[in-house]
């Protein structure tokens, strides 16, 4: 099998970013069953204790965040060995989280959901069965770190957009090409 020409990696290593509610899961989703990709929801991940604290309201800390990274690195870097790309969504809203997640793949892309405070606190009131606890927003916009100028390899998306089109828009920033994915190779 041979790669397509004008992909830019073999094996796309997607992180889908943002704070919670951003709509991160819905576009890693989307994605996904447009290019045949697989996808997971970071938040599936989370160690037990970490998913309580999270109900509880309780903001996690960085050495709550490392091994479940480790994990989704680990998940991202089997991209290669899979034979197709891989997506998570994952809030990767630090610097060092982004950075601890490059280390597991060369050619990860990282798009960042970003939009207004007061439209993300609606989406998350609204939003049912999930432990994540509304009252961490703002722990969540406080703990965001900007993507960095150095960070070339992360797309800003506005979650004003719907999921169609934020979905159109990364395939085309990244030069993915859905009707090439069966003839992906990691050669």
């Amino acid at each position: 099998m041979q790669s397509h020409p004008s992909l830019p990696i073999p094996c796309p290593a997607i992180v889908v970013m943002g704070v919670c509610g951003s709509g991160k899961t819905t576009l890693a989703n989307s994605l996904a069953s447009t290019l045949q990709y697989d996808a997971i929801d970071g938040d599936d991940w989370h160690l037990p204790e970490s998913v309580e604290k999270m109900k509880r309201g309780v903001a996690l800390e960085d050495t709550d965040r490392w091994p479940w990274l480790d994990k989704i690195g680990d998940y991202l870097a089997g991209a290669e060995h899979a034979g197709r790309g891989r997506i998570v969504a994952c809030s990767a809203l630090k610097v060092a989280y982004r950075d601890r997640l490059r280390s597991f793949h060369k050619n990860i892309q990282f798009v960042f959901l970003h939009g207004d405070q007061a439209l993300i606190k609606v989406r998350l009131e609204a939003r049912l069965g999930h432990y994540m606890n509304p009252l961490l927003l703002t722990s969540q916009f406080n703990a965001l770190e900007m993507p960095l100028p150095r960070e070339t390899d992360v797309l800003h998306v506005d979650i004003q957009k719907t999921s169609e089109q934020m979905t159109q828009f990364v395939v085309e920033k990244f030069n993915l090409h859905p009707a090439a994915i069966g003839s992906l190779s990691s050669a």
